[in-house]
């Protein structure tokens, strides 16, 4: 028990110690002292210690040699302690502050996969995900020939697979909440936006049911109008998707709708 105390109490003057040797250090006025210190906390990874010091410094040290070095440190202490907003700004600025630098591409590809991590989930705003693929398509243009190249199309295509999971799952919902007319034009933009897309069967399927339902319940000045979408709706469905596991339902629906024109036309006969 005595051992285990005794070790405590060296940590504790040990911890104690350093922080005053550290508060000191930010005290100090010395500024070649603050960039040896700051430089010995970032390759020890105290990355905290470390920005404190590169924030006193990089406006001190604009326009001399070390100024780079310096700003380039603050850059990854800002990424590696997950301050990604922050990251993606100062990695972008860099590259445009120096644009001739050793690491101008690789902080301009560091921006752009920071923008990458900060994307949500698909059902969360897709803010950050299109900053994401415009900060990727952006380092592919400016450097077309970097090793990294292939790695950020990789990535821009994740980012795209987001994009078209919400704009699938927006479609749904207007179709969920019975709001037929917004879910077709919600379908229409997304098989426009993602023509490859693997719910393409079930879109298109879920384009006709809203046609039908649609139609079912429309005032009669439109009513006819809608039945016959209904039935072009079916038509294109059935052309495409022959072996559909909705091809029944479809038919289903194709032979209601018949109906509702059938008697559409008797009643305005």
């Amino acid at each position: 028990m005595l051992k285990k105390w005794a070790f405590l109490v060296v940590l504790i003057a040990v911890i104690s110690a350093s922080c005053s040797k550290y508060q000191k250090l930010l005290k100090s006025s010395d500024m070649d002292l603050k960039y040896e210190a700051a430089m010995a906390y970032y390759e020890d990874e105290k990355y905290e210690r470390a920005m404190a010091l590169f924030e006193e410094l990089i406006p001190l040290f604009r326009g001399t040699d070390r100024a780079e070095k310096v700003y380039y440190s603050y850059c990854y202490c800002n990424y590696q302690l997950g301050m990604l907003y922050s990251a993606a700004y100062h990695f972008k600025k860099f590259s445009v502050t120096y644009p001739l630098s050793d690491h101008a591409q690789e902080t301009l590809f560091m921006f752009a996969y920071s923008n990458y991590q900060l994307s949500p989930i698909p059902t969360l705003d897709e803010t950050e995900t299109k900053d994401g693929i415009n900060a990727l398509q952006l380092f592919i243009n400016t450097y077309p020939e970097h090793e990294l190249v292939d790695s950020s199309n990789v990535l821009m295509d994740k980012l795209r697979g987001k994009l078209e999971v919400k704009s699938y799952l927006n479609s749904k919902q207007y179709y969920k909440i019975y709001k037929f007319k917004a879910a077709i034009i919600s379908i229409e933009n997304t098989l426009l936006d993602f023509p490859e897309t693997e719910y393409r069967e079930e879109l298109t399927f879920l384009t006709l049911k809203s046609h039908y339902l649609l139609a079912e319940n429309s005032i009669k000045e439109k009513k006819y109008q809608r039945i016959n979408e209904t039935i072009d709706a079916y038509y294109i469905f059935a052309d495409t998707y022959k072996e559909s596991k909705y091809l029944k339902e479809a038919q289903t629906i194709f032979t209601k709708v018949s109906k509702l024109r059938d008697d559409y036309k008797i009643k305005n006969s």
